[in-house]
Parts: structure tokens; C-alpha cells; sequence
């Protein structure tokens, strides 16, 4: 995910870039301080919105609550349309033409801002900004009037479900649904390559290639779920299966039996080889697995997911110190979705490290439940009402009988007495 939100929006910028030039020479940017209140110490430019709202959003999902300077600089990145964009260095001026704002950045801060609570205004103008960038085929691209794509679609219908709205009746003005859009990319189970995938888009020719990180991002938007969600009990493996009509749900199980297959090689999804480099070994994609991993286990495949995510746990912990705030977010979301501790993460503590890449939190609160143990608990109160409910009937039984044994007592007396 994370490579790919880089390409769209450094060529988002780009394109913005040529048509603003005043000549072909151009004096080089001036590097970007990071400001007060925001995660991370790299430059803010392509992700800004981005990595400070994954890691709040992580920090909501293990009982911290982000300082108010950092909840602060997400809300004064947001444009008066309701969009954000990646960043913008002066929240003083007012967004202008110039402004690049785009789905992804919206859609995160979105989900971010409900898991907050505090600030419904921002979020529901967030929403009605993603609403009014919806393409007439029901999806939405990277930017307001981009062609749609498999993986912007499905963080908007997060975003939709974050804030209760009521996706599947979303519709376009040519009365298309989000859901028609994302089963647009799926891939036939009888397809060559990479049957019951999810294409990002069609390539120029218009087919569609698998493609790991739109599958696993349509994975969880064809079940109607947000980046933070908790796992299902876990059942069968998945069967790629081609219905008509093919319902998003179906779709989304076609994906998980692609990840699945796919995970089965490694143990973990690797990064698309770069142009001229196809010869070159593959390397792991670490930010991509923990997305499957949360994908498959909201789904209902946590088992296949278990081998995966011991993997992440051994060989994680050197490509998220590198890549900071986002990454430990992205860590964070698998453990808390498959139940695993996040502070002991592999020996790392990864609540820890993220709060320390920010402001210092405004509060951390217990140490929330795994999914595991929220079960153990559940099945321990069915257990204790069952015995309540149990001792209720026998102490009605047993009343019963008193009552009995009282009647015949008096009707005995009145009979001596006659």
C-alpha cells in the first residue's frame, strides 16, 4: 500500500508540477521542516495526512489517545471543502486551486477522525467531499476525477463504513454502487494468471492483472470493513468460485483464496519487481503482508493467516524502524486483528515505538484485551449465566415444592378441625 500511495501521489504532484512551471528550470525545493504535532521525522510532502492519521488510528485501537497537538495539525490540514490533502505546509492559507487533495489522504483521515469521536463536523464533511469525487461508475481514483482503482475504492468504503454511512447505497450519478465498482477489478477463478485476484486498474489494453496489494485492499473493502477491525472465528479455507452475479462478498472470498495461494510460497507477499530489475531477486513486502493479514483474518481466515504472521513477528522489526510512524501502524493493525499482543511484538513493543515517533499521548489507558481473551470472556459470562439461570430454576423448583408441602399441611389441619 504504502508504495503505491507513493507513485499516485508523486504523480499527482508531478502533474501539477509541469502545468505550474514558469520555465524548464526550476530552482530545487527547499527541504520541509516537520512540524509540531505530526509523527515521523521525514518529509511530510507525499504523506503527511497519511502516516498521522495511520498512527493515531493505531494508537485508538490499543487504548492511547493521541495528544491534542497532533489531533490538532490532522484537522488544520483539512480544506474547506472537506478533502485533505497528503500535506500543505501553512494551514493559515485557505486551499486554492493549487491544493492537491486526493481520496486516499481524506479517506484515512476520515477513519481516523470516527475512531476519535471528537469531531463529527470534520468527518462528516470529509465524507460529503468523498461523495462528491465518486466517478459515474460508483468507485473513486486517487485524485477527484481520476479513473477508479481497486485500492482508492476500497479505503472510501472503509471510510463510508467508519462513519456509519450506508455504503452499498452510495450511488453514483449513473446509479452504480462502490461495491459494482471494486467487482470491476476482480479477476475471473478460470483467469490464466491470477485467478479471483484484484487488478489495481486495467493496464492500457484494458486486462486486468493480479496485482497482491489491490487484493488485499479489496479484500477488506468487498466486506465492508475499515483499516482497524477485529477477526472472526475462523473457518474453512477459501474457494475461488465464479457465481453470476458475482456478489462483493463472493468477490472478496475469490481474493482471499488468491492471498492465500500466494502467501503459501514465501510465508509473506514480495514488492513487484522495478522496471529493468525483473532478473533480480524479489524482496519481502512487509507493509503488504500485515494488509493481508488483517484482510484474511477479518474474513475469516485466520488460520491461513497464522504462518504469515509469525513471519512478520521474526523479520518486521528492521523495515519498521525504517519506515516509522505508517509502519508501526500497519504492524499494529495485524496484531490487533489476529489477536497478538502488540507489546511483544516479536520482542518489540510496537505501542511504544509508535508513541515515540509523536507528541507524547494524552493518555494511555489499560491494556486493552486480544481478540482471544475478549472470546474467553465472552464464553465465561455465557457460562455464569447459564449456571445463574440454572440456580434460579432450581431455587423456583424447590420454592414450589415449600408451597406444596404448606397447602396439604393446612388442608390436613382443617380436616382434624371438621
Amino acid at each position: 500500500m504504502t508504495v503505491r500511495r507513493s507513485a499516485a501521489v508523486c504523480a499527482a504532484f508531478a502533474v501539477l508540477c509541469v502545468a505550474a512551471a514558469p520555465s524548464a528550470t526550476a530552482a530545487p525545493a527547499a527541504p520541509v521542516d516537520v512540524p509540531a504535532g505530526m509523527y515521523g521525522t521525514t518529509d511530510p510532502t507525499y504523506d503527511g495526512v497519511w502516516r498521522q492519521s495511520l498512527a493515531m488510528l493505531a494508537q485508538r485501537a490499543v487504548n492511547v489517545m493521541p495528544a491534542d497537538s497532533a489531533v490538532n495539525w490532522l484537522l488544520g490540514q483539512q480544506c474547506d471543502s472537506g478533502a485533505f490533502p497528503a500535506f500543505r505546509p501553512d494551514p493559515s492559507k485557505p486551499c486554492d486551486a493549487t491544493t492537491v487533495v486526493d481520496t486516499n489522504s481524506t479517506a484515512a483521515a476520515v477513519q481516523t477522525l470516527a475512531a476519535l469521536t471528537t469531531h463529527p463536523d470534520a468527518m462528516n464533511n470529509g465524507i460529503s467531499w468523498l461523495a462528491s469525487a465518486q466517478n459515474k461508475d460508483g468507485g473513486w481514483g486517487y485524485s477527484a476525477g481520476a479513473p477508479s482503482d481497486a485500492n482508492s475504492t476500497a479505503l472510501v468504503i472503509g471510510a463510508l463504513a467508519a462513519g456509519g454511512a450506508p455504503v452499498g447505497k452510495r450511488l453514483s450519478a449513473e446509479g452504480r454502487s462502490p461495491y459494482q465498482s471494486l467487482i470491476s477489478f476482480a479477476i475471473p477463478c478460470d483467469a490464466e494468471e491470477g485467478g479471483g485476484a484484484f487488478a489495481y486498474q486495467p493496464d492500457k489494453s484494458g486486462k486486468l492483472l493480479p496485482n497482491a496489494d489491490a487484493t488485499a485492499a479489496a479484500l477488506l473493502g468487498g466486506v465492508g470493513k475499515r483499516m482497524v477491525t477485529t477477526g472472526v472465528e475462523p473457518g474453512p479455507a477459501p474457494v475461488c468460485q465464479d457465481l453470476h452475479p458475482l456478489t462483493p462478498e463472493r468477490a472478496a472470498r475469490n481474493g482471499a483464496a488468491y492471498l492465500v495461494k500466494t502467501l503459501a510460497k514465501t510465508g509473506h507477499l514480495d514488492q513487484p519487481p522495478m522496471p529493468g530489475a525483473e532478473d533480480s531477486a524479489p524482496l519481502p513486502d512487509y507493509g503488504n503482508t500485515a494488509d493481508a493479514i488483517v484482510a484474511l483474518t477479518t474474513a475469516g481466515y485466520g488460520k491461513q493467516a497464522a504462518a504469515p504472521m509469525k513471519w512478520l513477528e521474526k523479520n518486521s522489526a528492521a523495515w519498521a524502524k525504517e519506515n516509522g510512524p505508517a509502519a508501526y501502524a500497519q504492524l499494529i493493525f495485524a496484531a490487533h486483528t489476529t489477536g497478538t499482543d502488540p507489546r511483544e511484538f516479536g520482542g518489540a513493543d510496537l505501542v511504544k515505538a509508535l508513541n515515540a515517533t509523536g507528541p507524547a499521548p494524552k493518555w494511555i489507558g489499560p491494556k486493552p484485551l486480544t481478540t482471544v481473551e475478549q472470546q474467553k470472556v465472552l464464553a465465561d459470562q455465557k457460562a455464569e449465566r447459564h449456571s445463574m439461570s440454572g440456580n434460579i430454576w432450581t431455587m423456583c423448583i424447590g420454592a414450589f415444592a415449600a408451597l406444596v408441602i404448606c397447602a396439604l399441611f393446612v388442608v390436613r389441619a382443617k380436616r382434624r378441625r371438621s
